[in-house]
C-alpha cells in the first residue's frame, strides 16, 4: 500500500508540474549597452524576424541596457558581463545563456538547443 500511495503522490507532483510548465513565462532577455557593434548588428540581423518566428512567440524579446540597474523581476545565475547576452528565462529564473552573438546561422542553432533543453513547447497556437 505504501508503494501505490508513493506512486499516486509522484504523478500527482508529475501533474503539477506539467501545468506549471505549460503555463510558465518564458522570455528570451537581450542584454546590450550602447555602442556595442554586435547588438546593432543582431538588431539589424535577427531584431525585425524575432517576433514572426516561433522563438520569438514562445520566448518573446526584453531588452535589458548593462548600464542600468538589473530588473529585480529577475534571477540572473551569474553576473553579466559581454554583450550582447541573450538570457533564456522562465518565470523570472535564467535557465541559459548565450554569450556574444556568433551570427545569425550559429544563433539559431544556440537558442533552439536552450529551447530544448529548457522543455519549452515549441507549438505555437494562432
Amino acid at each position: 500500500m505504501r508503494a501505490f500511495s508513493s506512486f499516486i503522490s509522484a504523478v500527482i507532483l508529475g501533474l503539477a508540474m506539467l501545468t506549471n510548465a505549460a503555463g510558465a513565462e518564458t522570455r528570451l532577455v537581450m542584454v546590450e549597452e550602447q555602442g556595442c557593434v554586435w547588438c546593432e548588428r543582431w538588431l539589424a540581423e535577427i531584431g525585425p524576424i524575432y517576433p514572426k518566428t516561433s522563438e520569438g512567440k514562445v520566448a518573446p524579446l526584453r531588452r535589458v541596457d548593462l548600464a542600468d540597474p538589473l530588473p529585480e523581476d529577475i534571477k540572473f545565475s551569474g553576473s553579466l558581463r559581454f554583450t550582447p547576452t541573450f538570457v533564456l528565462v522562465i518565470d523570472g529564473v535564467e535557465v541559459n545563456r548565450i554569450e556574444g552573438y556568433p551570427g545569425e546561422d550559429f544563433f539559431w542553432g544556440l537558442l533552439d538547443r536552450m529551447l530544448m533543453e529548457a522543455k519549452v513547447d515549441m507549438e505555437v497556437s494562432g
